[in-house]
Parts: structure tokens; C-alpha cells; sequence
């Protein structure tokens, strides 16, 4: 009986700390995309100075170490810090302004490099065939869906993969902050390395469910389209 509920408690746990990691997660992404897609379009389907700076520094930042982002994070939220009144660190809410963080500088630049590349040609048609402005970056905007979605899954999986980050502003902290990833290190750190190999695994079956919603949502919308 007590081996029963032990494991009970467990797959309780279990089911508690992927919820989460799919919630800090989902919420990052989501966040990451509302404001990477339309600074990705502007970019893409625009001319100015500094374009190519700007370009260099989003690509920068999209090689942020995790660990780097979580520092940030932590002095923002800190006692001391700018943010600290808020009361965020070592809750989920810091969790996803970590991840944002890390995110939003991939969802930026694969949009703006996917509306680049079509826009070229794709806006000085529509233009030619009687498109507004505003009708022909939303034609490019369509046409480059694909490059996009691939932005925001890369950005998610950056995100869910992500522990470094988390641990830090989160604090691993048990029916709380703990997420897969973080699980994954305590586990491995105590030598219950089964454990940590399926959670491991775990990781990676969501990642390819996620994966494959999008994609499947996205064919539907070709079909229907087409």
C-alpha cells in the first residue's frame, strides 16, 4: 500500500511538473511571437539605416546564453533591482520572462529573414496587380507563413529545452517552479538516473506532439486555402 501511493504521488508530481513546463513554455512562446513577428515584419519589409546593425545585434542575441538571460532576469526582479516591488523571482511569471527573453530574439530574426526573402518579389507583384500597402505586406506576411512557424517552433523548443535560465530565477522549487528540465538536473544530481531518463523522454515526446499540432493546424490551413 505504501509503495501504491508513493507511486501515485509521484505520477501526480509528474503530471504537475509537465503542465507547468508546458504552461511557462506555451506562455513564453505565445508572448515571444506577438512581439517577434510584427518587429520581424517591419524589419523584413522595410529600409533605414541601421537595418544591418540591427540585424547583426537580434542575431546576436539569439545565441544568448541561458544562464546570461536568467542573470538578467534575476537583477530586474531582485530586492535591489528596477522590478524587485513586483515580487516575481522564483515564480513561473519570472520563468517566462526568462524564456522571453531567450525567445524573442529567435522568433524576430527567422521572421525577418522568411519575410526578406519573399518580399522582394512578392510585394512589387501585388503592388503591380493594384494592392494597397497595407494589402501587399499582408500577401508577404502570408507567403512567408511557413518560415515564421518555423521560427516560433524553434523558439519554443529553444524555451522548453531550456534550464539553465529557469533554475535561476525560478529556483527549482518543488509543486511550484519545477519544471521538466529542472527535474531532469535534480534527478540526475540525486543518481536516480532512470528517473531522469524518462523524464527525459517525456520532454521529447511533448516536444514532438507540439511539433506536430502546429505543423498539422498549418496543413489544414494550406488546404483549406488552397
Amino acid at each position: 500500500m505504501d509503495s501504491l501511493q508513493i507511486l501515485m504521488r509521484q505520477q501526480t508530481e509528474i503530471l504537475e511538473i509537465i503542465k507547468l513546463s508546458l504552461l511557462v513554455s506555451g506562455t513564453a512562446t505565445i508572448i515571444s511571437a506577438l512581439i517577434g513577428i510584427p518587429l520581424g515584419a517591419c524589419i523584413g519589409l522595410s529600409s533605414f539605416p541601421g537595418k544591418k546593425t540591427l540585424l547583426q545585434l537580434i542575431y546576436t542575441l539569439m545565441a544568448l546564453p541561458p544562464v546570461l538571460a536568467g542573470l538578467l532576469v534575476y537583477l530586474l526582479l531582485s530586492r535591489s533591482g528596477p522590478l524587485g516591488n513586483l515580487e516575481w523571482l522564483f515564480t513561473p511569471r519570472a520563468m517566462i520572462m526568462a524564456q522571453c527573453l531567450l525567445v524573442t530574439p529567435i522568433v524576430t530574426g527567422l521572421s525577418a529573414a522568411a519575410i526578406a526573402a519573399r518580399e522582394s518579389s512578392i510585394y512589387d507583384q501585388a503592388r503591380s496587380l493594384g494592392a494597397t500597402r497595407t494589402q501587399a505586406a499582408w500577401t508577404v506576411l502570408n507567403e512567408s507563413r511557413t518560415g515564421i512557424i518555423s521560427g516560433i517552433m524553434t523558439g519554443f523548443g529553444r524555451a522548453f529545452a531550456e534550464v539553465g535560465a529557469v533554475m535561476l530565477v525560478g529556483g527549482n522549487i518543488r509543486h511550484y517552479t519545477r519544471v521538466l528540465t529542472t527535474a531532469i538536473v535534480l534527478e540526475t544530481r540525486q543518481g536516480n538516473f532512470e528517473m531522469g531518463i524518462a523524464l527525459g523522454l517525456i520532454l521529447l515526446v511533448l516536444s514532438f506532439v507540439v511539433s506536430a499540432i502546429v505543423l498539422i493546424n498549418a496543413d489544414d490551413f494550406d488546404l483549406k486555402r488552397g
